[in-house]
């Protein structure tokens, strides 16, 4: 008797506790919060897993890129890599600045990267310059600022035998002491005063390991 009695009471007490939880108003909420946590965990193992796996794949990819073999790069970037305002063109390499100054301040700025204003020499330099400015105004290495009337060239190309586009008219000296020249409307020249605030244009020669590294291909 004592036995079944026993049992009857854990069977009640058993019975009660189960219809205690199961009455409770929150307790679905609570089982079903708990599922998501899991699937969120899960989820988030799955991702962490398939990332680190990608991110191996791809180191794998790194490692297999044969680097660019020596001098390809100077054919890709003749004028430098590291150099994006310095363009290439016909064997010389062009600077077009982003800054304003006066004619003389733009010569010390294109002396400093041991270049010079631009001396143009052919109407192929003429068009790819044109191209280049695209209608803004820019110096180049000439000027008369030396005797009015006598243009020079800053790397001492002859003038008078040498390539010209003036704008008709010009150089005019129409305020007087417009002695710096300037590329402007459709890539012309015309003649300014000195001290005007323009963009510039340097060049130079391509450089020297460029140079033997095309003269030995």
């Amino acid at each position: 008797m004592d036995e079944d009695k026993a049992e009857d009471d854990i069977r009640t007490y058993t019975e009660r506790n189960w219809h205690w939880f199961n009455s409770k108003p929150y307790f679905h909420v609570y089982v079903l919060l708990a599922i998501s946590y899991l699937l969120i965990l899960i989820f988030f193992v799955v991702g962490l897993s398939r990332v680190t796996s990608l991110s191996s794949k791809l180191s794998e990819v790194d490692s297999e890129i044969p680097e660019l073999p020596a001098g390809l790069n100077d054919q890709l970037f003749p004028c430098g890599p590291d150099t994006r305002q310095w363009e290439y063109f016909n064997g010389k390499c062009y600077y077009f600045s982003l800054e304003t100054a006066p004619w003389i301040r733009a010569h010390a700025r294109c002396a400093e990267k041991q270049s010079q204003l631009v001396v143009i020499n052919s109407m192929a330099e003429q068009n790819f310059i044109q191209m280049r400015t695209r209608n803004e105004r820019y110096w180049i290495g000439l000027t008369d600022v030396d005797a009015e009337g006598v243009w020079k060239w800053v790397d001492g190309s002859d003038y008078y035998s040498g390539f010209l586009f003036w704008k008709p008219g010009e150089p005019n000296d129409d305020r007087h002491n417009e002695d710096c020249a300037h590329v402007w409307n459709n890539g012309e020249w015309n003649d300014v005063f000195c001290t005007y605030l323009c963009y510039y244009i340097c060049e130079k020669p391509l450089p020297s390991r460029v140079r033997a590294h095309h003269s030995g291909t």
